[in-house]
C-alpha cells in the first residue's frame, strides 16, 4: 500500500514486481528537469551511497527514453503544469513526467515517498534491504494553485539555516509559497541598506516576555536578529530551486513600532512623544502606527525598491503590505492626520488606511507586481488589483471574491498553527482555540454559497505561524506538524465529493509519515500527546474557551 501524503488523484497500474535501484541505476534527464535532476540525485546519494549517474540520452532523439534501471525525468506540455504522472515499472525503472519543470518535481517528491522513510537520511543506514518500490502508475495534480505557509520570523527569529530546512519542509508536502512575515512590532528582520538603523536598532528588542501577553515572566536576554541582503538572496534562490514562491511581507501602516523606533519621523509625533520608543518587548495589538505623511510613503517606497530587487518578480510577483490591526486613536488625536484626511477628502480614518494601501497597490502595480494585504484592507475600499489573506473567518474573503479580487483563505478559526492542538493540561503555551489534526483535515478553504465565478477566485489557502510563543525551531516544529501534513492534502488534494474527506485513511498513511518526519530530525507533536521534554510546565497560557466562532 502506498501511504502518501497528500494523497494523489489516482493510484493504479497492473504491472508486478517491484524497481530496486542499486549501484547501476542511472538518472535519464531530458531538457527542462535538471534541477530535479541535481535535487534527486542529491538526497538519493546522500539516504542510499547510490551514485545514480546521469545516462546518455539518445543523440537523434532526445525525446525517448534510455534503457531500463533509470529514473527518466521528462516533460509534457499536455499535462497541467504542476501536475504529473509516476510510473514505476521493474524492467524499466521509474518514469517521471510534468507539464513542467514544477510537476517533475513534485514527481520526484513521490519517488522519494515510495522509497520509505529511509530517503530522508542524509546518509545511509548501513548494511540492510535495498530500497525498492512496488510497480504503479500515479496520476495527480494540485486543487490549488497558492498552497502555502506563513511563518513569522519578526516575533522570534528563525536563522537562515531553519529558515533553508523549513523550505525543504514544504517541498515534501508539495507546499508552493513561503509567506515570509519580515517585519513587525518586536523586530524588523531584513536588511535595507539605506535606512541602516532598521537593523542596527529595529531588530534588537532589550527583553521579551516569556509566554502569552498575560503571563507575568520576562526573558531579560537581548533578543534580535535579521537576515542579510545576500542571505535574503540564498534563501529565495533556494526556494525557486524547490519551486517555491516567496512572498515577502512589510507591515504598514499598523505594526511599526520597531520601524518608528530607528526613525521616530515616522511616527505620529504630533501626538506622542515617538524618540522614547524602542522595540516593543510585548504581544498584542500596538497604537503606535505610521504618520500618514508625504515622508513616511517616501521612506516606505525606499524600503520597498530594495525588496523587490531582493525578491525578483520571477518568484515573488506578490508583495504583502501586512494592513492589519491598524489601530486608529492616534490618528483621530493627530492634528495632521486629520488634515490629510480633510485634505484628500477621504472622510474618515478607515478611508486614511485605504489610502495607504491603495498608494502602495498603484506603487507596485507600476513596478510590475501585486499587492496582497490582510482582509482589513477591505475596510474604507479595497484597492484596485489587489488580493486578500482572508485571516479574520471566511467574511472577508467572500466579499473579496465577489468583488472580483483574488484571495488566500486563511482563517484564524481553522489554519493559525500556533493554537493549541489539544485542550489537555500538558500543551506548551497554550494559546488560542483547539485545532486538531482532524480539525486542519476538515478546513475547506472554498466556503459553501459562493458563485462559480467568486470560487474561481479562491486562488489557494495558507496556514499561519504567529511566533509570540515560539523561541525556537523545536517549538515551531511541535506547533506546525503533524497538523502541517494535514493541511498540505487539503491544499493539494482534490475532494472526492463535497465534505468527503477520509480522516481514518489520513491517519493510517500518517503512520508511515511520522516515519519520514522523524528522519527528517521534526520534533512534531506526537498523536499522544507532548513528550515531557515538549511541555513548559508553570508556563501559562491564554486558552479561549468553548468553541472558535462562526466563519
Amino acid at each position: 500500500m502506498h501511504n502518501l501524503v497528500p494523497a494523489p488523484l489516482r493510484t493504479g497500474g497492473k504491472a508486478t514486481g517491484a524497481f530496486l535501484p542499486d549501484h547501476a541505476t542511472t538518472i535519464t534527464a531530458h531538457p527542462g528537469t535538471e534541477g530535479t535532476e541535481r535535487w534527486l540525485r542529491t538526497v538519493l546519494q546522500a539516504a542510499f551511497g547510490l551514485p545514480l549517474h546521469p545516462a546518455r540520452l539518445p543523440a537523434q532523439d532526445p525525446g525517448t527514453g534510455g534503457a531500463g534501471n533509470t529514473v527518466e525525468l521528462r516533460i509534457d506540455p499536455a499535462l497541467e503544469p504542476e501536475g504529473y504522472r509516476l510510473s514505476v515499472d521493474a524492467a524499466r525503472g521509474a518514469t517521471l513526467t510534468g507539464g513542467s519543470a514544477a510537476g517533475v518535481f513534485w514527481a520526484a517528491q513521490t519517488l522519494r515517498q515510495l522509497l520509505g522513510p529511509r530517503a530522508y537520511r542524509r546518509a545511509p543506514l548501513g548494511d540492510g534491504p535495498r530500497p525498492g518500490i512496488d510497480a504503479v502508475e500515479i496520476e495527480d495534480g494540485p486543487r490549488f494553485a497558492w498552497r502555502g505557509l506563513m511563518l513569522d520570523v519578526a516575533r522570534h527569529f528563525m536563522p537562515k539555516e531553519d529558515v533553508l530546512r523549513y523550505l525543504d519542509l514544504l517541498a515534501a508536502h508539495k507546499l508552493n509559497v513561503f509567506h515570509f512575515h519580515l517585519t513587525d512590532d518586536q523586530g524588523w528582520r531584513i536588511e535595507i541598506k539605506r535606512y541602516p538603523l532598521l537593523t542596527e536598532k529595529a531588530s534588537w528588542r532589550a527583553r521579551t516576555k516569556y509566554g502569552h501577553r498575560d503571563s507575568e515572566l520576562w526573558d531579560e536576554t537581548p533578543y534580535g536578529g535579521f537576515y542579510t541582503q545576500d542571505d535574503i538572496r540564498e534563501i529565495v534562490a533556494y526556494a525557486a530551486e524547490r519551486h517555491i514562491r516567496v512572498v515577502p511581507e512589510i507591515d504598514i501602516p499598523g505594526h511599526s513600532q520597531a520601524a518608528i523606533s530607528a526613525y521616530p519621523e515616522l511616527g505620529n509625533t504630533d501626538v506622542i512623544d515617538t524618540s522614547a520608543l524602542s522595540v516593543w518587548d510585548t504581544w498584542g495589538i500596538n497604537p503606535n502606527v505610521l504618520a500618514p505623511t508625504d515622508n513616511t510613503l517616501r521612506f516606505f517606497e525606499g524600503v520597498f525598491e530594495e525588496v523587490l530587487g531582493l525578491f525578483p518578480a520571477e518568484t515573488s510577483p506578490f508583495i504583502h503590505v501586512g494592513g492589519d490591526e491598524c489601530l486608529k486613536d492616534q490618528w483621530r488625536e493627530s492634528p495632521a492626520a486629520q488634515a490629510r484626511i480633510a485634505e484628500l477628502g477621504l472622510g474618515d480614518e478607515e478611508g486614511l488606511q485605504s489610502w495607504f494601501i491603495r498608494h502602495f497597490d498603484t506603487w507596485l502595480t507600476a513596478r510590475g507586481r501585486r499587492l496582497i494585504g490582510w482582509d482589513e484592507i477591505l475596510e474604507g475600499g479595497l484597492a484596485e488589483g489587489a488580493a486578500v489573506s482572508s485571516w479574520r473567518g471566511y467574511a472577508g474573503g467572500v466579499a473579496a471574491a465577489e468583488a472580483g479580487h483574488d484571495v488566500v483563505m486563511c482563517p484564524e478559526q481553522q489554519v493559525y498553527l500556533d493554537h493549541r492542538q489539544d485542550g489537555g493540561p500538558d500543551e506548551p503555551m497554550p494559546i488560542g482555540y483547539v485545532r486538531t489534526l482532524e480539525d486542519v483535515y476538515r478546513f475547506e478553504p472554498v466556503p459553501p454559497g459562493l458563485s462559480e465565478e467568486a470560487a474561481r477566485h479562491i486562488i489557494g489557502t495558507q496556514a499561519n505561524v504567529w511566533s509570540e510563543v515560539m523561541q525556537n525551531r523545536a517549538r515551531v516544529d511541535y506547533q506546525v506538524f503533524p497538523r502541517l501534513a494535514a493541511f498540505a492534502e487539503v491544499a493539494w488534494s482534490a475532494l472526492p465529493a463535497p465534505g468527503a474527506r477520509d480522516f481514518a485513511g489520513f491517519e493510517r498513511r500518517m503512520e508511515e509519515h511520522y516515519a519520514r518526519l522523524d528522519a527528517l530530525g521534526v520534533a512534531y507533536r506526537p498523536p499522544a500527546g507532548p513528550h515531557p521534554w515538549q511541555r513548559r510546565p508553570g508556563i501559562v497560557g491564554r486558552p479561549i474557551e468553548g468553541p472558535p466562532p462562526t466563519v
